[in-house]
């Protein structure tokens, strides 16, 4: 059999044991406003997104709210039964714990929430792309986002692929022809978005992809930070991992993953992770030159609750809250974020292991050949070497004793 032959059988065989062998399914629904009936209402633009993950003998409820500061929250049940229920005066109003549940309570077996709490915008006068190495007089007062007033939402409701788009913008001049939207994905199984960073998905799994538009930058060189906490079960402790690849196939330039996951104490097993690539990208349609990398702080324990309604109103005791940041850019990056007035970004949440990419037919084929191909050099050299000592050997005359 040719060499060719064997390289292409094998990169098959890999090929059809990465990502593929994944079949679980989720039936997955979207709502807006579970059980809101007039006179209730929302503040214009405001909603409480849910989405619902039908599996076999369990039900993933996620939960997208910019009521306050945006929050996404996921609590994960050991029933096909489990229902979310909302008492909505307590809940509008902000001022109930508890006021959102799930349903039956003794069903819940873990529940976290993301919130995003603040946009810093800095002026990176020594291009250094480092808060913490900028003075605090180069930054600006933050965007706080419980403050944000959102668009309507309904028209930008997509059922058939389980999305939803929400636009805010602040109050203030910079504000005026500029939004930060959230879209946000859940799946039924496991693939990947084509846009990059095209991060794995499965059907334990959101997505959210964040990005800001048409901000009047209010610096000469700014750029941008995005403050979000993780809010979860006491007993559950977070640390963040960093996991290298030799593949980039799927995000260019990028070789690296972060992980934001949540661990119960004294365990290193994880029950929830937010995921992200450590690239963010300057225009909505971007090209290999549109990206810039960005980084993360090192997480704090935060002692306030977040002024999410959301987070208020499903967490009723003390919940672990942690904080992190992710800033745009690196040091001598000659890009700012005034050049294009476009920056996004995107990260999964999810229970269970984070997703993980497996090496790629491509990356598969370039090892088969660089190590076939000496391999096959050795042995053809080896047998010729042989045929023609032996050949040698029987045309010569044969030694007299």
């Amino acid at each position: 059999m040719s060499t060719f032959k064997v390289i292409v059988i094998c990169s098959a065989l890999f090929a059809s044991a990465r990502g593929f062998g994944d079949k679980f399914r989720r039936k997955v629904s979207l709502e807006l406003n579970p059980g809101l009936k007039p006179p209730a209402s929302l503040p214009p633009g405001v909603a409480l997104v849910h989405a619902r993950g039908l599996g076999l003998n369990d039900t993933l409820h996620f939960l997208l709210c910019n009521h306050g500061a945006p929050a996404l929250l996921l609590v994960h049940t050991n029933s096909t039964e489990s229902e979310v229920k909302v008492d909505w005066p307590l809940f509008i109003n902000s001022s109930s714990p508890g006021s959102l549940r799930v349903a039956p309570e003794s069903s819940v077996q873990y529940s976290s929430a993301l919130v995003f709490t603040r946009l810093w915008e800095y002026d990176d006068v020594n291009n250094t792309a480092d808060p913490q190495q900028t003075a605090e007089s180069s930054f600006y007062p933050p965007y706080e986002l419980q403050n944000f007033i959102w668009s309507d939402q309904n028209a930008t409701a997509n059922q058939t692929d389980h999305m939803i788009t929400l636009c805010g913008e602040a109050k203030t001049e910079s504000f005026l022809n500029g939004s930060l939207c959230l879209k946000f994905s859940v799946f039924e199984s496991a693939g990947r978005d084509q846009p990059w960073p095209s991060l794995l998905h499965n059907a334990n799994s959101s997505q959210l992809n964040i990005w800001l538009d048409g901000v009047t930058p209010r610096g000469n060189c700014s750029r941008f930070v995005m403050e979000f906490q993780s809010v979860g079960d006491s007993g559950f402790q977070g640390r963040v991992d960093v996991r290298s690849s030799i593949d980039d196939e799927y995000t260019p330039s990028i070789f690296k993953v972060s992980e934001w996951v949540s661990s119960p104490l004294n365990s290193s097993g994880v029950w929830g992770f937010s995921q992200w690539k450590p690239v963010a990208y300057r225009k909505p349609s971007p090209v290999f030159e549109d990206a810039t990398p960005c980084r993360h702080s090192p997480l704090v324990p935060v002692s306030r609750s977040p002024a999410s309604t959301l987070v208020r109103a499903f967490f009723r005791e003390h919940p672990q809250i942690t904080g992190l940041n992710i800033s745009f850019g690196v040091d001598q990056d000659p890009a700012f974020y005034s050049d294009t007035r476009y920056i996004s970004w995107t990260v999964l949440m999810g229970m269970g292991d984070p997703p993980a990419d497996s090496f790629s037919a491509l990356i598969i084929i370039i090892i088969a050949v660089g190590l076939g191909t000496p391999l096959a050099i050795i042995i053809v050299g080896g047998v010729f070497v042989c045929v023609r000592k032996r050949m040698a050997r029987s045309s010569g005359y044969e030694p007299i004793n």
